[in-house]
């Protein structure tokens, strides 16, 4: 695990809570980033918070990276093969709308308000998770 850093980690954690908060108080909804994105895309009465949102997703590594730590390698990786990443990027799509929310609205909103549904679909994006991981390893596929 050489990505990871307590710290850092810790950190982002807290920024990402006061964010959530911060977002709850300024406009009411819950910070969950499909629904944000559904709404930013779909919605006919489009809120700037959304877009606003959004674009703080794009630009705030990017200020990280390239302002405050400029020096500092981006070592993550995930994969370069579109035969992964395009049905990746269906599959979750197609999940985040069958589990009513994403990772970020669930884990982080859901479980905040003690919602059951919340922690159930966390629990089993995380045991998903782990599942594919494991996989992964055992059978070293590499497309």
């Amino acid at each position: 695990m050489h990505n990871f850093s307590p710290i850092s980690a810790l950190i982002g954690g807290i920024i990402i809570g006061l964010s959530v908060v911060l977002y709850f108080y300024a406009t009411g909804r819950l910070a969950g980033i499909s629904g944000i994105f559904e709404n930013a895309i779909t919605n006919t009465s489009l809120r700037f918070s959304n877009i606003l949102f959004l674009f703080g997703l794009v630009i705030g590594p990017l200020i990280i990276y390239n302002i405050i730590l400029p020096n500092e390698p981006i070592t993550f990786e995930i994969t370069h093969s579109y035969l992964l990443i395009i049905p990746g990027g269906f599959l979750v799509g197609f999940g985040t709308r069958l589990g009513g929310g994403c990772t970020s609205g669930h884990g982080i909103c859901g479980i905040g308000r003690l919602s059951v549904n919340s922690i159930v679909a966390t629990a089993t994006f995380v045991a998903i998770g782990i599942l594919t991981v494991f996989i992964l390893q055992q059978f070293e596929v590499y497309l």
